[in-house]
């Protein structure tokens, strides 16, 4: 049996490094995770960052870790490590859903992982928070400083006296590190005191206390006879009680649910500014800052800050510098303003002439027997305060006064619980101070004018209205009537606020209505979810305190002057030529309501393959109806936004408006295949009926004539788009008659092409068997050739040889000679000579002999190798 074949996989390539060696960032780029945790041992301050190689995001943020580290590599150790190669201990150790990820230790403590945007300046920013997380407040301005701030602030008290660390001091450094950890927007500020005046200021006596401070509400101190004092329990009671006047947005671009999570709480006011972390002044926030603090300053003599006011001058944002002396001693003389539950009434006026008014202050307290709870605020309770007006109604009588300087203040029990009461303060103001904004401006000139009291019917002129904005009837306070101070708790419209990095996040601003072209990129718009609108700020007012104020007022009233903005798609062109109108939001009452033609309105979206394949029939039905009476339109709505009344939630919908009740619009029937004819039948029915409607109301025989001629219309009509297509198809038919009789020709062609082809290909054929025959004989004659050569070569070595032996014995001859010569001179007897002589003949003849015998032999060989050559050849 034959085995299963294995699956046969090519191993991953060696990583190479991430980083470029010059950089300072220490690349481990085999993943080397326990080199990197020795590496830590000897850094106070480790900045681990995880990435993959192929990943787009990890290589966009290398260049921001770069720049982050070429600024603090004296300061924090920044390690890359390769968590992405197999073979790496980081693989085998650490599973990551997503890259990069950064992870930040101090000394022993961490990991800290960085969620925040993969911006150079906001990873710098972060990295210094976790290198100083507690901040040293040496003085009294410092403290005002750190106080003042949007974020807020948890400071602890500390003496450096007896020892080097007080007891609490690193449970006190730690809880900030793990507010770091738990929340990496780093909303919350961590400072430590160690002048005990500086801690008397905010009523710290003790060493090791815990101060957390809140601008409009009770600041706390921790309960630590209540708590442990533990780092995670300073942490955790910081962040649950912590005091968020605004709070920063930063999406990190995948899919989540933190702006509809964010949007589903309320109306929220989303304000884009652009932000630079590391700057050290941000006089555009600092300005939000007070607009949000003075929206939330529901109790002015709570949220002036007693323990501020000593502290700092009248320049500090905690400070307000618009309240008087007559505000401070009304402040005083007015103890129940230190409650949250509270809201203002007018008493009537004692008579029609007067022209003074007694204003109430109104709020539910409580007894001494039940104490509040001193790490969660308590919240107004809604029947409460209806109790505790219908209570104060029945006793209104008792602050009936002519002209009355002081305040004069009255207590009364619920009807519901024995442990609360209801408290009153009245006071006497004149009528002229009695003012709205806007229209509200003469509501009390009369005293035929008055509100409704909760449902309460009686005489009009004695009627107590129930006003929302108290400030507007105290004129002692020297408050303009166009501020917003503790507008969140007068109303029930009360916003959000968020802040946004335009910067970072200006998409969201231009989906919202934000001009590409703004400069600077400051924007805001108030979005409310519930009643699916939102507003947008002018943009060619400059984004300060001031418009926004205006801004939060006009949405908050009851009748909002606000213009619901609607998006629109800015890249449409209008065309002429374009049988399909495309509407937008600003083009829709105008071509669908303000037409006098009917209309048929297509609702699509870019995403949706089935209205594309709409296309067609849309146009061949544009191009039946007549224009001067029918507009075929569409729109679209993932671009566009519509009134609520015409949204759809179904995609395509095919909307019919009739140009006599646009109003009364017509839906295409759902269970209806969409083509031309089911499209006509639908448009002649429902055009037919609005034309119909007019019988009832002038003589029949008139209305049935111009029925008649109407229908006649159409019917012309038809005929002659009839005509048009019966012209065109004739036209087709001969085009298409045309086109067969060159298909015919085409194909004989391709036949005649056929036969050549098939010649070629035998002659191709022959030409390569010739070709391989003239190759055999080719290399037959090349071999012969390389053979002769040979032999050639032979005779050449042989009749060098000769040679040499010819000079031999010319040389042997000569030295025979000499000594011939040289025997006649001394006179040698002549038998010797003669010996001699026939010696060297016979010695020359054999050499010669034997040199003529081997001349012969190699003239015999060549001539028998060339008779062979000549016989073969």
């Amino acid at each position: 049996s034959c085995s299963r074949a294995k699956d046969v996989t090519m191993p991953a390539k060696l990583p190479v490094n991430f980083f470029s060696t010059r950089s300072p960032v220490i690349d481990l780029f085999r993943g080397q995770l326990d080199y990197a945790d020795q590496l830590r041992q000897d850094s106070e301050i480790v900045l681990y960052f995880f990435y993959a190689p192929w990943c787009g995001q990890s290589i966009a943020a290398r260049e921001e870790i770069e720049h982050v580290a070429s600024r603090l590599s004296d300061q924090v150790l920044f390690v890359a490590i390769n968590c992405w190669w197999n073979q790496g201990k980081c693989r085998k150790q650490k599973h990551f859903f997503y890259f990069p990820v950064i992870h930040l230790y101090h000394q022993s403590f961490g990991p800290i992982e960085y969620k925040g945007p993969m911006s150079a300046v906001y990873i710098e920013k972060f990295v210094r928070r976790v290198m100083t997380p507690l901040l040293y407040i040496s003085s009294r301005s410092k403290l005002l400083d750190f106080l003042s701030n949007y974020e807020p602030g948890v400071v602890g008290f500390f003496e450096f006296n007896a020892s080097p660390q007080p007891p609490g001091y690193l449970t006190f450094f730690t809880s900030a590190l793990h507010s770091l950890k738990k929340d990496y927007l780093g909303t919350i500020r961590f400072g430590v005191v160690t002048d005990k005046r500086v801690a008397e200021e905010i009523s710290l006596v003790h060493s090791g206390s815990v101060y957390l401070h809140r601008h409009a509400n009770t600041s706390l101190i921790y309960p630590e006879d209540i708590m442990n004092f533990t780092a995670e329990n300073i942490c955790k009671w910081a962040l649950e009680n912590r005091e968020m006047l605004i709070r920063w947005l930063r999406p990190h671009g995948g899919k989540s649910l933190l702006l509809n999570n964010e949007l589903k709480k309320g109306p929220a006011l989303l304000i884009f500014i652009p932000y630079n972390p590391l700057a050290e002044m941000h006089p555009l926030l600092d300005e939000i800052t007070k607009v949000a603090l003075e929206y939330h300053k529901c109790n002015k003599s709570q949220a002036a800050e007693p323990d501020l006011q000593h502290i700092g001058d009248s320049d500090s944002p905690a400070f307000d510098s618009s309240i008087t002396d007559i505000h401070l001693k009304f402040s005083e003389t007015f103890p129940i303003s230190k409650y949250p539950c509270c809201n203002t009434v007018v008493l009537p006026q004692w008579h029609s002439i007067s022209r003074t008014h007694n204003v109430c202050e109104l709020c539910v307290n409580q007894t001494l027997g039940v104490k509040p709870n001193k790490v969660h605020v308590p919240h107004c309770n809604f029947l409460e305060i209806e109790a505790a007006l219908d209570s104060f109604y029945l006793q209104e009588h008792t602050f009936f006064q002519v002209i009355s300087n002081t305040i004069e203040c009255s207590n009364f029990f619920s009807f519901y619980s024995p442990f609360s009461y209801y408290t009153a303060c009245c006071r006497t103001v004149n009528r002229h101070f009695l003012s709205f904004i806007g229209s509200e401006k003469t509501i009390f000139q009369t005293p035929k004018v008055a509100f409704s009291s909760h449902g309460k019917k009686g005489n009009t002129q004695f009627s107590i209205p129930h006003i929302e904005d108290r400030n507007c009837f105290i004129p002692d306070l020297n408050i303009s009537s166009t501020n917003i101070t503790g507008l969140s708790c007068k109303t029930n419209k009360t916003l959000n606020l968020y802040l946004l990095d335009s910067n970072l996040f200006w998409i969201y601003a231009e989906r919202l209505g934000a001009s590409r072209s703004t400069h600077p990129k400051e924007f805001a718009a108030i979005v409310d979810l519930e009643e699916e609108v939102h507003y947008v700020l002018d943009q060619n007012q400059s984004l300060v305190g001031p418009t926004l104020e205006d801004f939060i007022k006009n949405f908050s009233v009851l009748y909002s002057p606000l213009k619901r903005h609607l998006v629109n798609d800015p890249s449409i062109h209008f065309h002429e030529e374009h049988v399909v109108t495309e509407v937008t939001t600003n083009t829709f009452h105008e071509t669908v309501f303000l037409s006098a033609k009917n209309v048929l309105l297509l609702y699509y979206a870019q995403w949706c393959g089935f209205c594309a394949s709409l296309n067609h029939i849309f146009i061949q039905l544009a191009r039946l109806l007549p224009p001067d009476s029918f507009t075929v339109a569409r729109i679209d709505v993932t671009r566009n936004d519509l009134p609520w009344e015409f949204m759809t939630d179904r995609l395509p919908t095919i909307l019919f408006f009739p140009h006599q009740r646009k109003e009364q619009s017509v839906k295409f029937p759902e269970d209806f295949s969409v083509n031309l004819p089911n499209l006509l039948k639908f448009i002649l029915l429902h055009s037919s009926l609005s034309s119909s409607e007019p019988c009832n109301q002038g003589p029949v025989k008139e209305c049935l004539h111009k029925e008649s001629v109407l229908q006649q219309g159409h019917i012309s009509h038809l005929e002659r788009e009839i005509q048009k297509l019966r012209s065109e198809i004739s036209a087709l038919h001969q085009a298409h008659d045309q086109l067969e009789a060159q298909l015919s020709e085409a194909r004989r062609e391709e036949q005649r092409l056929q036969q050549q082809k098939h010649t070629l290909e035998k002659q191709h054929k022959i030409l390569q068997f010739h070709s391989e025959q003239l190759k055999a004989t080719y290399d037959q004659k090349n071999q012969e050739l390389l053979e002769m050569a040979e032999k050639l070569q032979e005779l050449a070595d042989a009749s060098e040889n000769l040679l040499k032996e010819n000079a031999l014995l010319r040389i042997l001859v000569t030295s025979r000679e000499g000594k011939l010569q040289s025997k006649d001179e001394i006179k040698e007897p002549l038998q010797s000579d003669q010996t001699l002589s026939e010696d060297n003949d016979i010695s020359l003849s054999t050499a010669t002999t034997a040199l003529e015998e081997k001349r012969i032999d190699n003239i015999d060989t060549i001539d028998t190798e060339h008779s062979s050559g000549n016989r073969t050849e």
